[in-house]
């Protein structure tokens, strides 16, 4: 597939796309023309690419954590790597959660306040 369709497919932008080949996360072949060609699982990889920018990594821990991703293979210094990436994100989960539970806390809290006809004031 082309980089327009694998943008339209992932819902990342063409630009996006570059910049993960520039970091040598994503991979395509040249067409005779010299237009970007990419295999069917570079959706899935694309995909995981974005999973993993969304929780933090940036692109040089991606680069080394997506060939164990493929042949399952790391060393045991990138195995603490991730262990401690996913500590990190588990830390983030954890103080998302309290911050949405605050957040339900404080609704639920409003919505009895303006029932009653009280109102939260600025303070």
């Amino acid at each position: 597939m082309r980089i327009g369709e694998l943008a339209t497919r992932t819902g990342v932008s063409v630009r996006s796309l570059r910049y993960y080949e520039e970091q040598d996360l994503l991979a395509s072949e040249r067409s005779r023309t010299g237009q970007r060609q990419y295999a069917d699982s570079a959706v899935d990889r694309v995909q995981l690419i974005q999973q993993l920018y969304a929780a933090g990594l940036p692109s040089k821990s991606i680069a080394e954590l997506l060939p164990c991703v493929v042949n399952g293979e790391a060393t045991p210094e990138l195995i603490d790597r991730l262990s401690a990436e996913r500590d990190r994100i588990d830390g983030r989960i954890d103080d998302l959660v309290g911050a949405r539970d605050k957040l339900g806390t404080v609704i639920a809290a409003a919505t009895a306040n303006w029932r009653t006809g009280e109102h939260c004031r600025r303070q």
